[in-house]
């Protein structure tokens, strides 16, 4: 069993960072505990319980967690069909594709898939390529078009990108890092990004020397300015109605954690009987979906809603850290609880507890894969990720960002 985080890039699309052996356990000290007797996990204060509703209807897919590819925890994933560009025949169904709410469009391992999709090209006949930033590495991989089905839902000629497809020698050397193109790498097949945002780049990628995509002859590839026309796409705008958001509902978890989750994952929002908005509180968001009027420990900060990351990940000086053994991990003597205040640019706000279990005594099972108090060390001072755990026994809605063709701002809600 492994614990890997995956947080969404400040500027770019995702990240992924810290992998760690789950076998030892990690040292405890520091931190004064909220709870009182042995590990005070039977004395957290109880999490949302919401259910979800099951998946079947064409607007839906079935969300799973469990240890997947590589026994790593926390992490939900959906199949999606990719078929090419016009075809019914010419198709392959792709599992184990990590749903991100924290990033933009859909990005498949080569090694995952057996067809032969069409390449974009620029600049008259150079082959597009997007080198993705991450913490601790990159992904390189050319972009490519696609008929998406997710569900029985349909994003037809989608640019998505293809991860290590492209030689070695053709990653330019403006793209730094360690590179990470590979199944054993990712420890999934790919990656579905459905947060609020239409493209993984938006206004950003039409210059180019701020661009994340390059246009290659051979090995030969220099940055180059893309229009969101080819930009690797959010694949729900483009879906034929159902497609002014989603809504993440997953079922509630104990507190000691559970070998697996079902959940579902519901396309549109107020468009059919079975996605009405009914949150008991809706957050008008930032054009990411990231609400910077939000408060922690009496500080300002920005609130991040991330299925991509598996763990809750805040900076709290209190908690003690793992060590090597779960680097980037709590792990408090006795459960703990932070709350959390989130507040977008309306008047709405609302406290999240957030539960802090040691990471080490989570995993201590090895048989447990859905976690609700899994924490870490922030990675941007002044932002709280709300990762998986808090989308444990919540609808959360996501609304997309119709903002440029005139429509609704997004926004979360639960």
């Amino acid at each position: 069993m492994q614990i890997t985080t995956k947080l969404k890039g400040w500027m770019q699309v995702v990240v992924v960072v810290v992998v760690a052996s789950l076998v030892a356990a990690c040292g405890g000290g520091g931190g004064s505990s909220n709870n009182s007797g042995g590990d005070g996990i039977s004395s957290l204060p109880a999490g949302p319980t919401q259910q979800p509703i099951a998946a079947g209807a064409a607007n839906t897919v079935a969300i799973t967690v469990d240890k997947g590819l590589k026994n790593v925890i926390n992490i939900p994933t959906v199949s999606v069909r990719i078929c090419t560009p016009g075809s019914t025949a010419n198709c392959q169904v792709i599992d184990h594709v990590q749903l991100d709410t924290g990033s933009y469009g859909l990005r498949i391992v080569s090694t995952a898939l057996a067809l032969a999709l069409p390449v974009t090209q620029v600049n008259g006949s150079q082959q597009l390529a997007e080198c993705t930033s991450f913490a601790d590495g990159f992904t390189w991989g050319s972009v490519r078009t696609a008929d998406v089905t997710i569900g029985q839902k349909q994003a037809p000629s989608l640019p998505v990108q293809i991860i290590g497809d492209l030689s070695a020698a053709s990653v330019p050397t403006t793209c730094t890092g360690v590179p990470e193109n590979t199944v054993d790498d990712l420890r999934v097949n790919g990656i579905l990004g459905i947060g609020v945002m239409p493209n993984d780049c938006g206004t950003t990628c039409l210059t180019a020397s701020s661009s994340n995509y390059y246009g290659c002859i051979g090995n030969n590839c220099t940055r180059t300015a893309v229009t969101t026309g080819v930009q690797v796409t959010n694949p729900v705008p483009k879906f034929t109605g159902d497609n002014n958001g989603v809504i993440v509902q997953l079922p509630p978890v104990s507190n000691t954690g559970a070998a697996s989750a079902q959940g579902t994952l519901v396309f549109g929002i107020n468009t059919q009987s079975n996605n009405t908005l009914m949150a008991a509180q809706t957050f008008l968001s930032d054009p990411a979906g990231d609400l910077p009027g939000s408060t922690f420990n009496g500080n300002p900060a920005v609130a991040l809603f991330d299925t991509g990351s598996n763990g809750n990940f805040f900076d709290d000086s209190t908690l003690a850290a793992c060590g090597s053994n779960e680097p980037g991990f709590y792990c408090p003597p006795a459960a703990q609880t932070r709350p959390f205040t989130v507040k977008g640019s309306g008047s709405a706000s609302a406290t999240v507890n957030m539960n802090v279990v040691s990471a080490a005594t989570l995993i201590a099972s090895g048989t447990n894969f859905a976690f609700n108090d899994l924490a870490g060390q922030g990675i941007r001072a002044g932002w709280v990720d709300l990762g998986l755990p808090f989308f444990f026994g919540r609808h959360v809605y996501l609304g997309m960002n119709q903002s440029a063709s005139g429509g609704a701002a997004p926004f979360i809600a639960f």
